[in-house]
């Protein structure tokens, strides 16, 4: 279940971490549990919580609940910022409940097993991410990507104003997200198509396809770029290989809109011949 976050929820967590303290108060590990526990107020360092000094190093997955009480708290809307912020590295899946729900929204660290409590805001959820990337991950930086994307997307959808949304999402590619990049560039290809701006648009789903191969709407907005070129061979070959990506977006509304009009154009084109 994909979650839509307002801008001003992203932004105003960006602003928090401006004023964010750093320096956290150390939790000693409660090694009588099976899992390690620590407040997101309280963050210990990575180093510190197991006996592996390049245990986190190695750590692939963050799980967030989503189950009913930690989904009244905010888990969902969580469970989306990590999604949106994380490096490719890092997997943020969806799961069930973890225990402790009074002290929700909980989440468990991979594989170290370290148990979250209390990551009820964006910039809490991104401190987190930090702590896990170490110093490469900037909270700031990529909360304020995430904000600037967000903007661009409502410009896009909602308003159809390209040029704005091409604006927005150009600065949010210059703060160079350490996740989500390559969602950033689809989207700036489809404002650019709907500028006009056919080489830009092409440019932006190749780089996308280039951060994240097996990312099928890179494929589907560089099919859309061939369509109002009128290559249509092209067109058809980068649909299929969305489709290799994904097959269940066979499903989708808006894909079998793009096959009825490709297959429209083409028999338009033989027609003419």
């Amino acid at each position: 279940m994909s979650i839509i976050l307002s801008s001003k929820f992203i932004g105003k967590a960006a602003m928090e971490l401006r004023n964010f303290s750093s320096n956290f108060p150390v939790i000693s590990p409660q090694h009588n549990h099976r899992r390690q526990t620590f407040h997101s107020a309280a963050l210990p360092p990575i180093s510190s919580s197991t006996s592996n000094p390049n245990s986190f190093k190695e750590k692939k997955e963050i799980r967030v609940c989503v189950n009913r009480t930690c989904s009244k708290q905010g888990s969902r809307e969580i469970f989306s910022v990590l999604a949106d912020i994380a490096p490719p590295e890092i997997s943020v899946a969806s799961c069930g409940c973890l225990g402790l729900c009074g002290a929700g929204p909980n989440l468990v660290l991979l594989p170290t097993e370290v148990l979250v409590r209390h990551c009820g805001t964006a910039n809490r959820a991104a401190e987190v991410l930090a702590r896990v990337c170490g110093k490469e991950f900037d909270p700031e930086r990529n909360l304020e990507a995430l904000s600037l994307r967000k903007r661009g997307e409502v410009e896009l959808v909602e308003k159809r104003d390209f040029h704005q949304a091409q604006i927005l999402l150009s600065q949010a590619i210059g703060l160079n997200p350490s996740g989500g990049l390559h969602i950033i560039y689809t989207s700036r290809s489809v404002a650019r198509l709907g500028m006009g701006d056919m080489v830009g648009a092409l440019e932006d789903a190749k780089e996308a396809s280039l951060l994240l191969p097996m990312f099928p709407k890179a494929y589907i907005c560089e099919g859309d770029v061939y369509m109002a070129t009128g290559n249509y061979a092209a067109a058809k070959e980068a649909y299929s290989t969305a489709l290799k990506c994904d097959p269940t977006i066979r499903r989708s509304k808006s894909f079998k809109v793009r096959i009825a009009k490709f297959d429209a154009a083409v028999s338009s084109t033989q027609s003419t011949e």
